[in-house]
């Protein structure tokens, strides 16, 4: 999330609060100040979630008088002030000029980022955030006070706020309870009516100093120019030649554009464009104002100028690998100099517009340090048009909407075009550059699913945002049409045909509402067509998330098994190890493990005992073929190359008399690797490091297993969390041990889940070599749609297992396939 910034000084007007007629406690001070009083009160500096690292008391004067505060003091007493309680204070000096602003600095927490503006006076009160009260006194002697009464009779006493939860000391009813990132305002007549719940409102805190700054730097003009004239900077001058403004930090002054679009949620604030274009074609005509908290009544087609402080907000913090969004920030006015305007008109995008190429190659440095070559790539491109409106004609989602109303469409409908829509990830040199995320400026994307398409214009202004990049912020959309996807179904198997599935089901644990449970198991049933093994990711303990120590599923693999069959499938039985507590990663107290699901009815499992969290499967040899020391059985388990990640799953079974060997798998997710969008290019994929470590562990047990039996059958499947292009997949099948069987499909098929508008690979199932007779299928039922059960989507093989002799393999075959076909005809 977006650290929210402190509220500046614009031209606003305050609802006026209604005192009503209700019995009063007795208030603290009967006389309402004629000049200096308490402004704003803030005790969540420095707390969980504050932007500001410090507490604070705002005075101010509404008198036409400086006031003198020598020999004055600011002081506090706890929300629930007991006989022990005692007042702390801070001693002031100087003035409050007549209008103005005294700021009052207090306790600093560890939290927060940004800092208060120079502070008048300094002290070192604890304030609480959610109740407390608040005295501006003539002395400096604590006051001893503990009722309402008292206080009103103590005549050094010349303000008393008590807010939120006061119960004993405050002027009439406290204040609404502030917290760690709102605070107890005064309204801006400065109204002073002896109630502090009348007097105060709760909002985002807006610290003032005596030279009115706020904490953005901004200066509130006090005497607006009636007839405002531009600066002599323009938003091509605050874009610049470049990612990052040669302005940055710079207070400009009256930078005009026209308004072409809001946004009053979230991120809140405007977009603004300049009708007067330069020459450069790297320099954006559009910049988006962003005002937090503070209200702004600007509309589309309102000519203004703006001042504010110009800034460089990178999303998801500035440590981190994305680019950056060029600003207006914390604008102290905001002038609407004629309204009604025409809004200029957006630049259209076509398909050959945006580059082929998609990043300029910077040896993994950053590229915020090259000039901008929009001809030549397509971030460079994006990048010379932020803030700008640009339009999308006709245009196809390649990825389904998301709970935060976020889709990807393509601007290059024919760059490798999945069979259902989407956009295939071929390799790391075609990132689809024509890829751009859409989400709400002023108008909402309906619930779309991959392939569905927005006939006609969609306009919007272009930005730069978290998990995903260049962004279309829209302000109108296209006709939305329905690309008419359903979820697939795979073909059953044969009698003689052994069926292995793949799942990754996404967190699942007991704790999950039962109709994820029944939603997943109807697909195992009826879009997978209950497979003979079923090759589970992502199984939680018995309490999911919750972080006790707890490590066994039973209770979650058990519910699954009833929960298929009651969806019609069989009475499957399943096999696991659990994992030390906290080892294999995940989400935090989840424990995740793999797991296998089988038919007894088709398939036996072969059980050793002696497999635990600890000891290691061995590959031994029994009547001259392969057999494993313990099944189920973890694959090297104590192997550095699992580290905080899941094991494999080694299990041995029997189908027709003839072993299969199962590995269940789940390799170490990419977190941590640099954003493919981002500053550095190209991008570092650091867990690329430890999936390849994994994929040497896994295929030295294949080859384990071939050097005693070449002709064993060996399915290995699972969420390799990698593509088939990757480092860690080509170490995997290396010399043709093992076949990715995601290959063997056309390139527009090859994809098992969608990540920011591509759909790629992640999820695999490899066979062994000397198995030449299946059938593959990646069944998708999810990554393309909005309404998921899980991420991914699952895969399935039906193979005729291998005897270990391809003559013996031959006549078996066609033994089989003529008593199936005589079975057929009975």
């Amino acid at each position: 999330m977006r650290p929210s910034l402190p509220r500046v000084g614009l031209a606003v007007t305050a609802a006026t609060a209604v005192t009503l007629a209700v019995a009063l406690p007795v208030t603290a001070n009967a006389v309402p100040s004629p000049d200096a009083l308490i402004a704003e009160v803030y005790g969540g500096g420095g707390n969980s979630g504050a932007t500001l690292t410090q507490d604070f008391v705002e005075l101010a004067n509404k008198g036409t008088a400086p006031v003198s505060l020598d020999g004055w003091s600011v002081q506090y007493l706890p929300a629930s002030a007991s006989a022990a309680s005692t007042w702390q204070l801070t001693p002031l000096a100087g003035s409050v000029a007549a209008g103005g602003r005294y700021l009052v600095g207090e306790a600093k927490g560890t939290g927060g980022t940004v800092e208060l503006p120079t502070t008048d006076a300094t002290g070192t009160i604890a304030m609480a955030a959610g109740g407390g009260t608040v005295a501006l006194v003539s002395g400096t002697t604590a006051l001893t006070c503990k009722t309402a009464a008292d206080c009103a009779a103590d005549t050094r006493v010349k303000d008393l706020v008590g807010y939120g939860s006061a119960t004993v000391v405050r002027e009439g009813a406290p204040t609404a309870t502030p917290a760690n990132t709102t605070s107890a305002a005064r309204g801006a007549a400065l109204a002073d009516t002896d109630d502090n719940a009348a007097d105060f409102t709760v909002g985002a805190p807006t610290p003032v100093n005596s030279k009115g700054q706020t904490p953005g730097g901004g200066t509130p003009d006090p005497d607006p120019d009636p007839d405002p004239v531009p600066g002599d900077k323009r938003i091509h001058d605050i874009q610049g030649p470049g990612r990052v403004s040669p302005l940055l930090g710079q207070q400009v002054v009256g930078v005009p554009g026209v308004v072409t679009g809001t946004r009053t949620s979230g991120d809140r604030g405007f977009w603004i464009q300049d009708a007067q274009a330069d020459a450069d074609p790297r320099t954006s005509e559009g910049v988006f104002v962003y005002t937090n908290a503070v209200p702004f009544t600007v509309v589309p087609g309102d000519s203004v100028l703006v001042n504010g402080t110009v800034a460089e907000y990178r999303p998801g913090g500035d440590t981190g690998t994305n680019q950056t969004l060029t600003e207006i920030a914390t604008p102290t006015r905001i002038s609407v100099v004629s309204q009604g305007n025409p809004v200029p008109a957006p630049e259209v995008i076509t398909a050959t517009s945006i580059p082929e190429a998609y990043a300029p190659d910077a040896g993994g440095a950053t590229i915020e340090t090259i000039p901008l070559e929009p001809a030549k790539y397509a971030l460079d491109f994006l990048e010379s048009r932020e803030g700008q409106l640009v339009q999308v004609d006709d245009v196809r989602f390649t990825g389904p909407t998301n709970e935060f109303g976020e889709g990807w469409i393509t601007t290059k409908p024919l760059q490798n075009p999945a069979v259902r829509g989407g956009t295939v990830y071929t390799g790391y040199d075609q990132p689809n550059s024509g890829r751009l995320k859409v989400k709400a400026g002023s108008a909402a994307l309906p619930t779309a699913n991959t392939g569905d398409v927005l006939k006609g214009a969609t306009v919007g202004a272009l930005e730069y945002t978290n998990f995903g990049g260049y962004t279309l912020a829209t302000t109108s959309l296209g006709t939305y049409t329905s690309g008419g996807i359903k979820p697939e179904v795979t073909g059953s198997q044969k009698q003689s045909e052994l069926s292995v599935a793949t799942y990754n089901v996404e967190n699942l644990a007991p704790t999950n509402p039962q109709a994820k449970f029944d939603r997943l198991a109807g697909a195992v049933v009826t879009n997978l067509k209950s497979p003979d093994v079923v090759v589970l990711e992502e199984i939680q303990d018995n309490n999911g998330a919750t972080d006790d120590g707890t490590v066994a599923a039973d209770v979650t693999l058990a519910k699954f098994v009833d929960a298929i069959a009651a969806a019609g499938g069989p009475r499957y039985q399943s096999r696991s190890i659990n994992p030390g507590n906290k080892t294999d990663g995940g989400e935090p107290g989840g424990n995740i493990r793999v797991a296998f699901l089988f038919n007894p009815a088709r398939v036996s499992f072969v059980d050793k005992p002696g497999g635990d969290t600890t000891t290691p499967v061995a590959v031994v040899k029994d009547k001259g073929r392969a057999a494993l020391s313990v099944s189920p059985g973890r694959v090297d388990p104590a192997n550095p190359a699992w580290a905080s990640s899941r094991k494999p799953l080694a299990g041995q079974f029997t189908f027709r008399g003839r072993t299969v060997f199962v590995v269940a798998n789940h390799f170490n997710s990419k977190g941590g690797d640099q954003a493919m969008h981002g500053r550095f290019q190209p991008p570092a994929r650091s867990s690329e490091v430890q999936r390849q470590q994994q994929a040497a562990v896994l295929r030295a047990f294949v080859d384990q297993v071939q050097a005693i039996d070449k002709g064993a059958n060996i399915v290995l499947a699972g969420d390799i969390n990698d593509y088939q292009f990757s480092p860690a997949v080509q170490k995997l099948t290396a010399g043709g041990a093992v076949v990715d069987l995601i290959g063997t499909l056309p390139p527009a098929e090859r994809y098992s889940y969608v990540f920011e508008g591509n759909a790629q690979v992640l999820d695999h199932i490899f066979l062994s070599k000397n198995v030449k007779r299946f059938g593959y299928d990646v069944v998708h039922i999810n990554a393309e749609f909005a309404d998921q059960a899980s991420d991914h989507d699952p895969q399935v093989v039906k193979v005729r297992p291998s005897t270990g002799s391809a003559l013996a393999d031959e006549i078996l075959f066609l033994v089989e396939d003529l008593l199936e076909h005589l079975q057929r005809q009975v």
